[in-house]
């Protein structure tokens, strides 16, 4: 093999080149409480950007910062409340904020039906527009619908989804509504949950543009989380802290081992939470034979790291499996719903790649559940994939 520009590096860097505890610092800084879980539009999500910029030109990239509009957000203003009979029930736990409910600042009590009545909370199997204007106008209080719980019995936050509809709606942990439909008996709920407009920020880093002809890459990484509750922590150290330490890693490695002429980025996101708003805000700004190599998640890698490749991006999958075999990472193909994605609907060479998210957007997605042998491993993967890319 002949390298495209310039001599031919070693593709796997091994883990002896990358600093292991160097990212897990990283990951520990992004989930403190400064950042308040680097929701999109927040003072912690813009803390989290300013450093980060600090963080790549350490790295000696010349870095900018970009801002774009979040149309809606949904945000918790309070901790919203359920209590059945005289029992309280836990938020997150045993219930959770739908996201097409209108907005309940105060608590209203009523007693529960399968039908909707007036002054009735209404217990449906979901909700849709339909269901919410026939409850509305029999003058209903709201609905209550069936949700899952993980593995560990959290409901998983989300800030980006439908428009909300006539009436507030909670969702009400499987069995717990299942014996609400039982027993009935009364409630008493509140939703304090509102749409926000925010202002994103991207992080951008050049470490080296590429001459002509030669390859260019572009790292990416979401550094927002879906941010903290009013009354509880979730630090998002999984999704994403854990991929964007992995991805200054690897830039940190690569700055001073690239080939002569090739081309390196880097993009740190905001917004993908609220529906990968920084990357379609990136997209359409880059040259169409940008290889994008996106990491959502890098936590815990169980069998094999998830891959989903789109654009043409035959030469950079064939990059990433042949790195894939000489660092020892089984590939596999999943689905990576993130920034990826926009970028390749904007025609570019893209592909996602996930190892793992513990505590998935829930409070139990701390620092301490993030592997560092994932973090190395990650890193090693991603700068054999960019390093192989160089190579004929």
């Amino acid at each position: 093999m002949k390298p495209r520009v310039g001599s031919a590096p070693v593709a796997d860097p091994g883990p002896a080149e990358l600093d292991a505890a160097r990212m897990t610092a990283t990951v520990s800084h992004l989930a403190a409480d400064a950042f308040t879980g680097r929701r999109v539009g927040t003072s912690g999500g813009r803390a989290a950007a300013d450093w980060l910029a600090g963080q790549l030109a350490e790295l000696g990239a010349t870095v900018s910062m970009e801002k774009f509009p979040v149309a809606a957000v949904r945000e918790l203003y309070a901790t919203p409340t359920l209590r059945w009979w005289d029992e309280p029930l836990v938020h997150r736990r045993d219930f959770a904020e739908h996201l097409a409910s209108a907005d309940l600042p105060t608590p209203h009590t009523g007693a529960l039906a399968i039908e909707p009545v007036r002054g009735c909370w209404v217990l449906a199997a979901a909700a849709d527009h339909d269901l919410a204007a026939r409850a509305g106008a029999a003058g209903a209080l709201g609905l209550l619908v069936p949700r899952g719980v993980d593995a560990e019995g959290w409901m998983p936050k989300m800030i980006a989804g439908p428009p909300p509809l006539a009436l507030p709606i909670l969702a009400v942990r499987t069995d717990l509504h299942a014996r609400m439909v039982a027993e009935l008996g009364e409630v008493v709920a509140s939703m304090p949950l509102r749409t926000v407009a925010a202002t994103g920020t991207n992080v951008h880093g050049i470490v080296a543009k590429p001459a002509d002809g030669a390859v260019s890459v572009l790292l990416t990484a979401h550094y927002d989380g879906v941010g903290d509750d009013p009354d509880q922590r979730l630090p998002a150290a999984g999704d994403n802290a854990s991929g964007v330490a992995v991805v200054l890693e690897a830039t940190r490695l690569l700055a001073t081992s690239r080939p002569a002429g090739f081309g390196l980025a880097v993009a740190l996101l905001d917004a993908e939470e609220a529906g990968a708003h920084g990357s379609a805000h990136h997209a359409a700004q880059l040259p169409a034979e940008t290889n994008v190599i996106n990491i959502d998640g890098a936590a815990a890698l169980d069998d094999a790291a998830a891959v989903e490749a789109g654009g043409p991006a035959q030469s950079l999958l064939a990059a990433l499996d042949r790195a894939g075999r000489e660092v020892g990472v089984p590939l596999r193909a999943g689905s990576m719903a993130s920034d990826n994605r926009r970028y390749a609907a904007a025609g570019l060479p893209a592909i996602g790649i996930g190892m793992g998210i513990p505590g998935y957007q829930t409070p139990a997605e701390t620092p301490d559940r993030v592997d560092p042998a994932t973090l190395t491993t990650a890193a090693r993967l991603l700068v054999a994939t960019v390093r192989r890319l160089t190579i004929d």
